[in-house]
């Protein structure tokens, strides 16, 4: 007679899921009854009315209740057993919230699921971040609402929020969401003198002769090299290019593409340039000249551009024109025609730069440490840890327990002024390091299971020395 079968399966833990998000305005619905007025987008749509109304006031009054205590600092999260909800007020009495699932744990006991929820697992400063990128990348296709509600009134901010939030909340991949979302920095390619003034005068050469264009910007391999926007402008408008537009048009492999290739300098220039925004096919009965509409000094000036991306290898220019001006078809070939030959030649040169300093440099061994670096000035940020992010992926080939170390030690730094250094050692015996100097921070995981504190440091001072020279000064 066989047993019956009792005990523990195997345990399942399930990510942060995305429970819901809306928009509201306190303003619109000051009275009873009108409750509704005040909701401008709502997440879930499917989700009834008076679920609406009750979860819009319910945030409504914590954010009230919580001002009583701290009149300039209004609630930025509320903690409960399965989820936390995430406020920000990115306009005047405009509110953004969201709310996310907690991680859970899945346990089969006695044919029974059992589930615990994991209340202390996500950072709200990482969470926070994602809110106020999720309203940096509105803005960047839509204007402000304050914009939209002066211009159209309710129903066209309504619809704008509707179309936009409708496709980027599906992007949102909660789960991968770490310290690189509260610095959304932006990588930058290094650069010998020579090549970098080739690109200078490749761009000056550009605006010279395409004189509709206002701003560009110059990328090679996903990092930037040169832009003419302001900081916080091109912070978001690179996120979107390396995480959205880029891998959207990820080229198949074609053999020596990439690779420095002897370009004839005669009549016709071959090239390999082509829009990744604007016209697929210069030459099709149906071109056509539409480009997205971004903007840009919201704060000041309020410019309205059309961003132009043209692509030549493995190099990309964004030139951004006055959105007052439409693009023709005839510009689109000009363009094509000047950009393109030479974008290709440009291309080959940073390539063929680059594999030499690959070679001279030499292919050591997989280091014994993984980092994070990220400078507040000029928002530049390094990362072994992450090899690739793009819209569908994050490959973070270290635990997530160890990330969120790297999110505490960002929280006590954030709490004080002066330089600071941290170490710690996890249960899983790996070291972390966490470094702030000077408007500069540096995350470092060591796989040194037997190392000893003194070790630790040492380590850490030669990958200061090999990789950010010149740049801590801590002893």
């Amino acid at each position: 007679m066989a047993a019956a079968e009792s005990g523990t399966g195997p345990e399942k833990l399930l990510g942060p899921t995305l429970l819901g998000f809306f928009v509201y305005n306190p303003r619109l619905g000051p009275r009873e009854g009108e409750e509704e007025k005040k909701i401008l987008f709502y997440y879930p749509n499917e989700a009834e009315k008076n679920e609406k109304i009750r979860n819009v006031g319910l945030c409504e009054a914590i954010v009230q209740f919580t001002r009583t205590f701290s009149p300039t600092k209004p609630a930025k999260s509320l903690h409960t057993q399965k989820n936390r909800q995430f406020f920000n007020e990115p306009e005047e009495n405009f509110w953004m919230v969201m709310v996310v699932q907690n991680p859970v744990i899945e346990k089969h006991k006695d044919g029974k699921t059992v589930v615990e929820y994991q209340e202390e697992e996500l950072l709200d400063k990482v969470y926070s971040s994602v809110l106020q990128q999720c309203y940096n990348m509105y803005k960047l296709f839509n204007g402000t609402f304050q914009k939209a509600m002066e211009n159209g009134g309710i129903r066209v901010l309504k619809e704008r929020l509707e179309k936009f939030f409708h496709r980027y909340l599906q992007t949102l991949h909660l789960q991968s969401c770490d310290l690189l979302d509260v610095f959304c920095g932006i990588s930058f390619f290094p650069l010998d003198k020579m090549t970098y003034l080739k690109i200078q005068s490749f761009i000056n050469k550009m605006e010279e002769s395409l004189s509709l264009v206002k701003y560009t910007a110059f990328l090679y391999n996903d990092q930037l090299i040169w832009s003419g926007l302001e900081q916080e402008d091109m912070r978001i408008l690179y996120k979107y290019l390396t995480t959205s537009l880029f891998p959207r048009h990820m080229e198949p492999e074609l053999t020596g593409r990439d690779s420095p290739i002897h370009i004839e300098i005669s009549g016709n220039l071959q090239h390999y340039g082509r829009f990744l925004t604007g016209p697929l096919n210069l030459n099709g009965p149906e071109a056509k000249c539409r480009f997205p509409k971004i903007f840009v000094n919201t704060d000041g000036a309020y410019e309205e551009l059309h961003l132009i991306v043209y692509k030549a290898m493995s190099a990309a220019v964004c030139f951004m024109i006055d959105a007052s001006v439409q693009p023709t078809l005839d510009f689109c070939r000009r363009l094509d025609g000047l950009v393109g030959p030479q974008l290709t030649v440009l291309a080959s040169d940073i390539c063929e730069q680059y594999n030499l300093k690959k070679r001279i440099s030499g292919s050591e061994k997989e280091p014994q440490f993984k980092f994070i670096y990220f400078n507040h000035m000029n928002l530049a940020e390094k990362s072994t840890i992450h090899l690739r992010r793009t819209s569908s992926f994050s490959h973070t080939p270290v635990h997530p327990d160890l990330m969120k170390i790297l999110g505490d030690i960002n929280n006590d730094f954030t709490r004080v002024e002066d330089d600071e250094e941290i170490i710690v050692k996890a249960m899983s015996d790996y070291w972390i390091v966490g470094k702030k100097s000077d408007q500069r921070e540096l995350y470092v995981i060591l796989n040194q299971k037997n190392a000893n504190l003194i070790e630790v440091n040492e380590e850490v001072k030669k990958l200061c020395a090999t990789q950010f020279n010149n740049i801590f000064f801590l002893d």
